[in-house]
């Protein structure tokens, strides 16, 4: 057995209401006022206002920044981290997906030793302690509460920056599955299915272990059997717990095994064409599965087995089934089915792959990678 090591530095709380722990929290901690990050479609919905008037029933302060978009970019953070220092808090509540956290983590890196963000780009540049994140995720997709990593898109390069430091981690974490009822079904069933490549990538990884294959295969049997239940009511209760905890263990995973070849390759496209994160996964995931097939251990068996409305008998199994399966999840959950549909085009595979291999994850990706399959890769998803 290969040796392996993990660390959870993170408080913790999951389950219906716990929204209501977050001025217990923000008092604990002796936090005097709070900056609110968050979405516009979170702040139509009344939910910044909620967490807002939490806060202030033990009378601590707040301010908010709603104007993060999907795949969020350097001069959001700067507007941000702007609005921050104007508003005189000491803590941050990242309220909302994986965009708002991104923003959040990036905020808190700059509000504490300014400079720009891609001075801190890449893994370890970040020196010591952040401003305080108290994380509050409102979609079962991203992890992001109890991941290390901020990513934000850099339009001058056509580019997803990545910042890598366990200093980005909350403080805190509140996953309350009330909150994901709300979501519409379109970002549902993108989210739910970052979160499942979250879980299948992490469990496939080269850099895995005992630890991590865990959570991942916990993860896959939540999601692989919620997710068609939640992304057609997204009040189901049972569901909606489910995908939460999924997307939670699945960070965790992906946090110590990292991922692969879809997430290597999805933020390019991302990047280059402004397709939401999920979605781009979504398109990539059947092909890359197919790809690495070559290398499974076994594996793919048991995440089929998750994800299969009917699966078969083991002794059934044969090549192929479980990227068939994820083609039809994905037209189940009325997720596009190619790359040409999201308005990518043929002349950029080319610079999309040379931006995929500057990812970490390809090197972790069960199957080794060239350039070329790359772009016979994202031929394949066209």
């Amino acid at each position: 057995m290969d040796s392996f090591s993990f660390s959870i530095p993170q408080n913790i709380f999951f389950g219906r209401g716990s929204l209501k722990k977050l001025p217990e929290l923000a008092k604990k901690s002796n936090y005097k006022k709070a900056f609110i990050i968050s979405g516009p479609h979170l702040n139509k919905l009344g939910l910044v206002e909620t967490c807002g008037k939490l806060l202030m029933s033990e009378k601590i302060e707040y301010d908010s920044f709603t104007k993060t978009e999907g795949n969020p970019c350097i001069e959001t953070v700067v507007s941000a981290v702007e609005a921050y220092r104007e508003s005189g808090a000491d803590f941050i509540v990242a309220l909302g997906g994986g965009s708002p956290l991104d923003v959040a983590k990036a905020v808190a890196v700059l509000a504490a030793f300014g400079g720009k963000i891609t001075d801190y780009e890449g893994a370890g540049k970040v020196p010591g302690p952040v401003v305080p994140i108290i994380a509050i995720p409102t979609t079962a997709g991203t992890g992001s509460e109890v991941t290390a990593f901020s990513v934000i898109t850099d339009h001058s390069r056509n580019y997803k920056l990545t910042v890598a430091s366990n200093y980005l981690l909350p403080i805190y974490s509140i996953l309350d599955s009330e909150l994901i009822t709300s979501v519409p079904e379109k970002t549902a069933a993108a989210c739910g299915v970052d979160a499942l490549v979250h879980a299948l990538e992490a469990y496939l990884s080269r850099a895995g272990s005992l630890f991590t294959d865990m959570l991942a295969e916990k993860a896959l049997e939540l999601i692989g059997g919620n997710i068609r239940a939640y992304v057609a009511n997204r009040n189901n209760k049972e569901a909606a717990d489910a995908m939460l905890s999924g997307s939670l263990f699945a960070g965790i995973a992906f946090s110590h095994a990292r991922l692969g070849n879809v997430h290597a390759m999805s933020h390019p496209v991302s990047a280059f064409f402004n397709v939401a994160h999920g979605v781009a996964n979504a398109i990539l995931l059947p092909s890359v599965v197919e790809f690495n097939e070559l290398a499974d251990n076994g594996k793919y068996y048991k995440i089929y087995k998750y994800i299969a409305k009917n699966p078969c008998a083991k002794m059934e199994y044969c090549c192929g089934m479980l990227s068939a399966e994820l083609k039809k999840l994905n037209v189940s959950l009325g997720l596009p089915s190619g790359l040409r549909q999201v308005g990518v085009t043929k002349e950029m595979f080319k610079p999309m792959a040379e931006d995929a291999m500057k990812s970490g994850n390809i090197a972790v990706n069960p199957r080794s990678t060239s350039l070329d399959n790359l772009i016979s890769l994202y031929e394949k998803a066209f």
